[in-house]
């Protein structure tokens, strides 16, 4: 029962034991008090409406009128909340759907980056020239020999190639180690490894660079993969 509907029996249950208490004093023969204009009680609860005097269709209106209200407020309030809840799912969803359409574009966008280097690097190895297609000559300049280096080692692992070949021999396809025997561009241990690439590997610089490509490739996946090892180890 709401406010209003408890506040609205409780004066009228007051005006109710009034009344009564009134009645009781006349049948016992006592004198209604007066006022001041010397009227009695009695035509005071005489204007008094009593519970009783509503009726209770009346009664049972105003209680289910008030239960409604209620009811009403309720329901509303549940819609709002209802509304609000639905509200920051969606925001949630739609983050979510926002972050991983980000992702897949990332994604996207790093495997095409790895399909262009892998394309890169298969027309850097169709690009390579072999060795026997250089003509043999007495002797060949540095410039000459590391131009042979380029036409044969993949773009992308010529510079690893140098490094190495810059600090086994400085480009001296002749250069031979005393103490140890190496020998060639890469400072192979025995030279003779080399005759795998080819008999003249003692005086072709294009065999020696194709049995060093061959061998860093095998030992260490790439030129690039020998050179790391070579800059902790100092050999390879």
């Amino acid at each position: 029962m709401s406010r209003i509907s408890v506040r609205g029996f409780a004066v009228a249950s007051a005006t109710a034991v009034t009344t009564v208490g009134a009645v009781v004093g006349v049948a016992s023969g006592n004198t209604l008090p007066s006022n001041a204009d010397g009227d009695t009680l009695e035509a005071t609860a005489a204007d008094t409406t009593l519970l009783a005097d509503i009726p209770m269709g009346e009664q049972a209106q105003v209680q289910v009128s008030s239960l409604s209200q209620q009811a009403d407020a309720q329901a509303a309030a549940a819609d709002a909340a209802a509304k609000k809840s639905a509200e920051e799912s969606a925001r949630i969803q739609a983050a979510k759907t926002a972050k991983a359409k980000k992702e897949a574009a990332q994604e996207a966008e790093a495997e095409a980056e790895r399909e262009r280097e892998a394309e890169e690097a298969r027309a850097n190895r169709d690009s390579v020239r072999d060795a026997s297609s250089f003509s043999a000559k007495g002797s060949y300049t540095v410039a000459e020999v590391q131009a042979m280096a380029r036409q044969m080692i993949p773009a992308d692992q010529f510079q690893c190639f140098s490094n190495i070949v810059d600090h086994e021999s400085t480009w001296n396809y002749q250069a031979q180690n005393p103490s140890s025997g190496a020998y060639g561009l890469v400072q192979a241990l025995p030279g003779s490894k080399m005759s795998s690439a080819g008999a003249d590997w003692q005086t072709n610089p294009a065999t020696q660079i194709k049995w060093g490509l061959n061998y860093m490739n095998e030992r260490y996946d790439s030129p690039c993969g020998a050179w790391s090892f070579w800059q902790a180890n100092h050999w390879y």
